[in-house]
């Protein structure tokens, strides 16, 4: 008998704190009383074309990789009550999170002197480095074979600006553009092109066809394409580290900031990207 009234005083105040977040209009209370960073639901904007990190299984309509698992958890810690996800591009992705079209971005995005200009930044919970992928047929075995050739990278990714910031420092080029098509997605240097394109596969597919000599993407990113008739170079661009991006100055960030470290701290992280080496 004792225990039903405590079950009934229970309910009772579940529904006394339901009500007190509707009448003061806090959308970011939750069921079990903790105060949400946001709104109920944390919008982030993942890759949907990165197996191992943000893919969209169109058959199950589901996401699943390392980010994705990241952001559930992330979700948690902050105590949303729901998630969803927004596909973004690489060439749309800053415009998302500007326009507030997504709460954060868990997408493949590295640390960026430029970007740390515009955004905020967690902790990286993800290190890799930038390289170059060469077809075995083309007989390129080194960075200076590739003088006259043509470099392919992702649109509006780091990999581009900082290819030609590397290949200036070692001398291959001047790194002044001598033309560049309307739409910016070709450049042409003094020893070599630089095409920018619009998706991993379509990267992959054009140095398939030869259109492109070599291929310069994040090293995780490369394992997927790399083939028994393909090599990697002896030749890193850059460092790339991974961080999930807020608005500037933004209520999220230190949360967000904050929830990520204790992810690092506490081994999940790790746990995370173990699963989904």
């Amino acid at each position: 008998m004792g225990k039903a009234r405590g079950e009934g005083r229970g309910a009772a105040l579940l529904v006394a704190l339901l009500l007190m977040c509707a009448l003061l209009g806090l959308t970011g209370c939750t069921a079990n009383g903790k105060e949400a960073t946001g709104s109920g639901t944390l919008r982030v904007g993942v890759r949907s074309d990165v197996v191992g990190f943000g893919y969209l299984n169109e058959e199950t309509g589901k996401h699943y990789g390392l980010e994705i698992d990241i952001a559930e958890e992330l979700a948690k810690r902050l105590g949303y009550a729901d998630i969803e996800y927004v596909d973004v591009l690489p060439e749309n992705r800053k415009e998302m999170l500007q326009d507030g079209k997504v709460d954060c971005l868990i997408a493949c995005y590295s640390v960026s002197e430029t970007r740390l200009a515009n955004f905020d930044f967690s902790p990286a919970y993800y290190n890799d480095l930038s390289i170059v992928m060469v077809e075995d047929s083309s007989l390129v075995g080194g960075i200076e074979q590739l003088k006259g050739m043509t470099f392919g990278a992702m649109a509006g990714s780091n990999t581009a600006p900082q290819l030609v910031i590397k290949l200036t420092e070692l001398g291959f080029t001047s790194g002044e553009p001598l033309a560049q098509t309307e739409d910016k997605s070709e450049t042409r240097f003094d020893t070599f092109r630089l095409v920018q394109i619009e998706s991993y596969q379509e990267l992959s597919r054009r140095l398939e066809e030869g259109s492109i000599d070599a291929a310069c993407m994040d090293g995780s990113i490369a394992e997927m394409y790399l083939s028994a008739d393909r090599s990697i170079l002896d030749f890193s661009i850059d460092s790339q580290e991974y961080g999930v991006a807020t608005q500037k100055d933004s209520a999220l960030s230190k949360p967000t900031a904050d929830a990520m470290q204790s992810m690092l701290d506490d081994g999940t992280i790790t746990t995370l990207t173990d699963k989904w080496d």
